[in-house]
């Protein structure tokens, strides 16, 4: 986060102020899809790609009953497409009118939502809905949020596939990462279009489709698709010096969620709205340091303790470097070889100064996340070296 920019805590606490100046109200969308828990998985599907809406409020008689994710719907793969999506309903946070925006921010960074709902005085009618979207058009009218570079919030390393790669090549790093969209780059590194989800499903769109598993075709059809004859092409980019407010301009004027980062045609990064709204989400005032670990699933529960022991003792050294307000982590297992599992790491740690990136893969779970905290210590210590670099190229 570019708070090394805005010099120092007394600035971003000005940040914040000046975000939560603006109301629930005053962002939130009055007009919204939502679905009835009698609804088929087939009707919602088709109402999401139709409305741009990925989560949409399930209604009962008048009552909010919880939020139905397009994420959620991907992951039952053997699911019929005419099953009721009552099963399907999460019930994610809810939004009230009293609440500040960057409270909402960490609401979406901590369920991973795309759109939320606010709530009426009485807690069970939705009057409205929040969407990323939401709080990016709030950013970007932010002044402040300006003099926040690219390069200070983008992910880097980033992952991408060529466009003589097949799709299920793309598929694995957006179901490892759980990303849902990809660059796509030529033998020179040029970005020269972006796959997701989206296209795929609208290319295996078709009307004998029975499971949810046939809308995003067979493994064996996926690795018989070149990338280029799918992707989108001509995406929309922004260059790693732009700011924050230009970026997110970009994003809502075309109505996209991902960003590639180019220094002259290099793609060296990218930025997604949920970067931005983790950016704000860190301009709440904490006592504490806010830590997300996804992907876990029960067998590995056990690991939960050791793998907090781990984070808080490097977090320990980190903090003597550079105040850190967030830490997410995604733990991702597959087969490799045999019967072995291995696990790809996937981290985010946002400070005071800046944000950092990095992917830890290895057979054993601790011994993967304790590699994947040391080289973030090493990391945050060489960091501000490297971005005082960046910062004489731009002079």
């Amino acid at each position: 986060m570019g708070v090394e920019d805005l010099q120092d805590l007394k600035k971003l606490s000005m940040l914040r102020s000046v975000i939560n100046s603006r109301g629930i109200e005053d962002i939130m969308s009055t007009e919204f899809p939502y679905a009835s828990p009698e609804d088929r998985i087939s009707d919602v599907t088709s109402l999401m790609r139709k409305t741009k809406y990925y989560d949409v409020p399930v209604i009962d008689n008048g009552e909010y009953v919880g939020m139905l994710s397009y994420g959620t719907i991907l992951k039952k793969g053997s699911v019929a497409l005419d099953t009721k999506i009552q099963k399907l309903v999460g019930r994610p946070p809810t939004v009230s009118k009293g609440m500040s925006i960057t409270d909402v921010a960490e609401m979406m960074i901590t369920g991973n939502s795309r759109q939320l709902a606010v709530l009426n005085s009485g807690g069970k009618k939705v009057v409205g809905t929040i969407s990323r979207s939401s709080l990016l058009e709030a950013a970007a009218e932010v002044r402040s949020f300006r003099e926040i570079k690219v390069w200070e919030l983008m992910s880097n390393p980033v992952e991408s596939v060529k466009n003589t790669d097949m799709l299920d090549d793309a598929l694995e790093i957006m179901t490892g990462l759980d990303i849902r969209t990809v660059p796509v780059v030529d033998s020179a590194g040029r970005v020269v279009g972006i796959v997701g989800m989206n296209e795929v499903t609208e290319h295996f769109r078709r009307g004998d489709a029975k499971t949810i598993g046939d809308a995003s075709g067979s493994k064996k059809e996926r690795a018989s698709i070149p990338i280029d004859t799918i992707c989108a092409t001509a995406p929309k980019t922004v260059n790693w010096d732009d700011d924050i407010g230009t970026a997110a301009k970009i994003m809502i004027d075309n109505d996209i969620s991902t960003l590639p980062v180019l220094e002259g045609e290099e793609l060296v990064g990218i930025l997604t709205q949920y970067d931005i709204v983790e950016l704000i989400s860190a301009c709440r005032e904490r006592e504490v340091l806010y830590v997300q670990i996804s992907g876990l699933d029960d067998n590995d529960k056990s690991y939960h303790d050791s793998i907090y022991d781990i984070i808080g003792k490097e977090v320990e050294k980190i903090a003597k470097i550079s105040k850190p307000s967030s830490l997410t982590m995604h733990v991702a297992k597959y087969k490799d070889k045999g019967e072995n599992n291995k696990y790809s790491i996937t981290a985010r740690l946002v400070t005071d100064n800046y944000s950092l990136s990095l992917k830890e893969v290895g057979w054993d779970l601790t011994k993967t996340v304790n590699d994947l905290m040391k080289r973030m210590t090493s990391e945050v210590a060489a960091a501000k070296d490297a971005r005082r670099t960046y910062r004489r190229r731009k002079r």
